[in-house]
């Protein structure tokens, strides 16, 4: 039997309201976990797939273990070498490349300190400063850390990558708030205090380097409150989009020294407005490298660094993770849309590593790499379809082979970025 049910004008209008407006939410989920406001840590967006916290856990401790104490022939980036007076050290191999590089010892650093390693932590930075780190005042690098060196010490470039600083100077101030500061080298928050004071301030200084003579002045530009590529003259008139880490720099605008915390904020700004400027209209894909107004740079030396590749896969995780820690820019929301839009439509299971900004696929495969830091654009995204990379991410398997480095360390910060498990923690009051 149907039952006929006649309703006045003004009722069916307010229930079809209702009825589209449930189903614009069933289309764009809420995050589980979604933070509201600053919270200076990511979500849990596995939650959303209904993966437990003990799995989630149990799952970031045996990818650390892996990576950090498996097999040294096949798993491990994470190789003890000895020590000094300062104590243990070891270092972080980039397997492919066969080399020590900044990046990678501050991505360790980083995660390690998210993990609670701290004699992990302690270990890379006394290598770090032991064989890295110019001390000598009249040498060009004075005060930055060389950025590829043999896993011996010996340095191969003498160049520093502002990347590598940013990663060292956050990861110290992370260590000091939830570990304390000890004596020397483990006095963390002065270290993080010198790197920021000498990435800002540092005065030109003209020198043999790498065999020739160099000139390398401060990290940031100034006027444009933008990161360099190189503080390297002249190529200190470009810059790299994955080199913005505007959530660091709110980090630093808090915790840092006081006279350059207004600085910081502006830095912050700044590279949110970068991020607008360099991500493509259509696919938010961004180059590798780029002119401070956002147009990609073709270097000399690698004229394709105007396409989409390695270091550009990291750009999409710094503008999410900014989202997720200070909601300041829902610009970055658009951007994470845009860009997983483009993914998506390549197919899920087939889109390579390597574009044309506009989306001509240059091949590469599929990247661990990049599905990696594809599921972290789910911390800004807002269409369903974030689910499906952040579940890409949870069905990945830690790494191993050749490419384990670069591969792991960027899986390894998006399964901290989706678990929750990456924060400020000098916003944590209890350790």
């Amino acid at each position: 039997m149907v039952v006929q049910v006649i309703l006045p004008l003004r009722s069916v209008l307010l229930l079809g309201i209702l009825v589209l407006t449930s189903c614009t939410q069933a289309e764009q989920p809420q995050h589980a976990s979604e933070n509201k406001v600053e919270s200076g840590r990511s979500p849990n967006i596995f939650a959303d797939l209904g993966i437990s916290p003990t799995k989630i856990q149990a799952r970031l401790e045996a990818d650390y273990q892996q990576l950090f104490s498996g097999h040294d022939q096949d798993q491990r980036v994470f190789y003890p070498a000895g020590s000094n007076a300062q104590g243990p050290m070891a270092y972080i191999k980039d397997i492919y490349n066969n080399d020590v590089r900044s990046e990678g010892m501050s991505y360790g650093m980083m995660i390690a300190v998210q993990m609670n390693k701290k004699a992990d932590f302690d270990a890379l930075w006394n290598w770090s400063l032991s064989h890295m780190y110019h001390s000598d005042p009249q040498h060009p690098s004075y005060g930055y850390f060389s950025w590829s060196l043999s896993t011996t010490g010996a340095a191969k470039d003498e160049m520093p990558a502002p990347d590598g600083e940013e990663y060292f100077a956050t990861a110290l101030y992370f260590a000091a708030a939830r570990w304390g500061n000890s004596e020397g080298i483990y006095h963390y928050s002065s270290w993080a205090d010198r790197l920021l004071t000498t990435m800002l301030h540092r005065q030109v200084i003209s020198g043999k380097a790498n065999g020739r003579i160099m000139t390398v002045g401060n990290m940031f530009n100034l006027q444009n409150a933008l990161v360099r590529f190189s503080p390297e003259v002249p190529i200190s008139q470009y810059t790299d989009a994955s080199y913005h880490t505007p959530a660091f720099y709110e980090v630093w605008a808090r915790v840092g020294p006081e006279a350059d915390r207004a600085f910081w904020l502006r830095a912050a700004a700044a590279s949110r407005d970068y991020f607008v400027r360099a991500a493509h209209p259509k696919t938010a894909l961004t180059p590798d490298y780029g002119e401070f107004d956002g147009r990609p740079w073709a270097a000399s030396w690698r004229p394709e660094s105007v396409d989409f590749r390695y270091d550009a896969w990291r750009t999409a995780m710094n503008w999410s993770m900014d989202w997720a820690w200070w909601r300041k820019d829902p610009r970055q929301q658009a951007l994470s849309d845009r860009l997983q839009s483009f993914f998506a439509a390549q197919g899920m299971k087939k889109y390579q590593s390597l574009y044309s900004l506009d989306g001509k696929s240059l091949g590469g495969g599929q990247s661990t790499a990049l599905i990696s830091m594809n599921a972290v654009a789910s911390l800004a995204a807002t269409h369903s379809r974030r689910q499906n990379f952040t579940r890409a991410l949870w069905e990945l398997k830690a790494p191993t082979g050749q490419y384990r480095y670069y591969d792991g360390m960027l899986y390894l910060l998006a399964m901290l970025n989706c678990s929750g498990e990456y924060r400020d923690w000098t916003l944590v009051t209890e350790k």
